[in-house]
């Protein structure tokens, strides 16, 4: 199986909401052909390991992993557009 295409996004000296605000517009510009595709956002407000996870789950994308390393925060999610009922 391949690997989702990974795309990134810095979010590097913007503080809350805007960690947050950019990756929903990113996801909202990729549109639904990146179902399955995941996002890699680096930023270095420590509130993005809670912001982010949070609003990916309001919104029914999956949480991959979390990284926080030298003052850097990372977490991946994938994307999912899945068909409501």
């Amino acid at each position: 199986m391949a690997r989702p295409t990974l795309h990134e996004l810095d979010a590097r000296r913007l503080l809350c909401p805007m960690p947050v605000i950019r990756t929903q517009q990113l996801i909202e510009s990729l549109g639904k052909a990146a179902n399955g595709e995941q996002i890699k956002v680096v930023c270095t407000d420590p509130g993005v390991l809670y912001d982010i996870p949070a609003w990916a789950k309001v919104h029914g994308h999956m949480l991959v992993d979390t990284l926080d390393e030298d003052y850097e925060y990372t977490v991946i999610i994938q994307i999912n557009h899945g068909e409501e009922s």
